[in-house]
């Protein structure tokens, strides 16, 4: 029989709090439209709303207890402060892990790093590898992710984000990780910071809650690696640099592009590895030598991480490919719709110029919290649209009229003010044998296009099992 997650008196000593009525939880959410059988709910007050006011439903449906600082009509462990206690529970999680602990920030390609991470431990350990789900990354979601985390777990990995100084310097003394990756460095969040080399320093606070005897893992061919190793100086006792170039510590000695995916041979510090990355795009390359390093590190099996890498798939709304039905075939659509910067984005329209397609057509959406660099950011992206060899742009948002300029007279596109317009567009554009690139900021909803488009399979499957 499994143990709990929590017992009420566990969860007492972690935040104390008092107990009202015993119990015992196999979950932990502050979100009541998450809570399922046996969860205890944190309900957290915001500038917004109050989850004391979702109490109800929360037991409803099904939480074992909660944790709260008013009255509630079920069991409870009442505080004074629940943010406070979720961030007390989260340390009291990680004190009880004997493991090791991966850290994981950057710029870009923080979430899938840390999933091909947890897909590359778990295969050799199933069932004792714990990670951060969706992209909780912040000063909620990373208490939360380790509140959740089991007292057996043999290794975490956890994601942490920022987008202002100091935060991930916060962030990282609850993680404590053994390792700490930065995944590269680009003008995301640039709105914040005054300059990109600002980013790193940023970025750089994830190595001050190394644990003793840690490792640093650092981009190599950053024009900040300097910055970044100086900053993991003081608190790592191993720093091991990742990149295409035999100067680094983890480097590919051979990269192959193949019909799905990439083969590559890696070198690590005592160690070699050839292997097969199933999702395509030279960023995913860089993507698997941080990974493969921080498996090293923590002393994984490299064997079952490159069997991992070869059966990997894409996520929701981070490369995620579907086929779907168009006339009397189909269009391949490639889901990137979650986030957007500029590295991010020429990495995309680089892997979208690598598909075998009638036509190669990107859907891209503004990139939010770039500041003043924004108009230049955005019309930058002609570049790497005209050398991918794209042939139809649909450009979503204000600040794409930057890019819309910068695309005059080069190659056919539209320019629509939102991704309610961008709806209605879509359906009328697509041909058979399209490959379709939709990838924008995750606020200019371009998951919706996302959406509309796979129901077309589901439909047609539907069709197909009534028949």
């Amino acid at each position: 029989m499994t143990p709990p997650l929590w017992t009420a008196f566990d969860i007492a000593a972690a935040v104390d709090g008092e107990v009202h009525g015993d119990f015992e939880a196999t979950g932990v959410a502050f979100d009541s439209r998450e809570i399922g059988p046996g969860d205890l709910f944190i309900a957290l007050s915001g500038e917004t709303t109050d989850g004391h006011r979702f109490l109800d439903k929360a037991y409803a449906a099904g939480a074992a207890g909660a944790i709260v600082s008013q009255t509630a009509n079920g069991p409870h462990v009442r505080v004074a402060d629940t943010m406070a206690a979720l961030n007390a529970l989260g340390v009291a999680s990680r004190a009880r892990v004997q493991g090791k602990v991966i850290g994981v920030t950057g710029s870009v390609g923080k979430t899938g790093t840390k999933e091909a991470l947890f897909a590359c431990l778990d295969r050799a350990r199933p069932g004792k590898i714990h990670r951060s789900v969706k992209s909780y990354n912040n000063h909620t979601g990373v208490p939360l992710s380790l509140a959740r985390m089991p007292a057996d777990t043999r290794i975490g990995v956890f994601e942490m984000g920022m987008n202002h100084s100091g935060e991930l310097a916060a962030l990282t003394r609850l993680v404590r990780p053994h390792v700490a990756i930065v995944t590269a460095i680009a003008p995301a969040h640039s709105a914040y910071f005054a300059s990109e080399a600002d980013i790193a320093d940023a970025k750089g606070e994830i190595f001050q809650g190394l644990e003793t005897g840690g490792t640093a893992i650092i981009p190599h061919d950053s024009p900040h690696r300097d910055r970044l190793i100086a900053a993991a100086q003081p608190y790592a006792s191993r720093i091991l640099t990742f990149g295409l170039t035999r100067d680094a510590d983890i480097h590919a000695q051979e990269v192959i592009p193949l019909e799905r995916g990439t083969l590559i041979s890696l070198v690590l510090p005592d160690a070699e590895l050839t292997f097969t990355i199933a999702p395509p795009g030279d960023h995913w390359v860089s993507n698997a030598m941080a990974v493969i390093g921080a498996v090293w590190a923590v002393g994984g099996d490299l064997a079952a991480a490159g069997l991992a890498f070869a059966e990997m798939e894409g996520l929701p709304g981070r490369g995620q490919r579907s086929r779907v039905p168009v006339g009397d075939g189909e269009a391949l659509i490639i889901d990137e719709s979650y986030n957007a910067n500029p590295a991010s984005m020429a990495a995309t329209i680089k892997m979208l110029g690598e598909e075998k397609a009638e036509r190669r057509i990107a859907v891209l959406g503004e990139m939010r919290e770039l500041g003043a660099g924004s108009p230049d950011y955005h019309a930058g992206l002609a570049g790497p649209l005209r050398e991918a060899g794209v042939d139809y742009a649909l450009l979503v948002g204000s600040e794409m009229g930057h890019l819309a300029n910068a695309l005059e007279g080069r190659i056919d596109f539209a320019h629509v003010p939102d991704a309610g317009a961008a709806l209605e567009s879509i359906e009328t554009l697509l041909a058979p044998g399209d490959a379709i690139l939709i990838k924008g900021s995750n606020a200019i909803g371009l998951s919706r296009l996302v959406e509309r488009l796979r129901s077309r399979a589901d439909a047609v499957e539907r069709t197909a099992c009534s028949t």
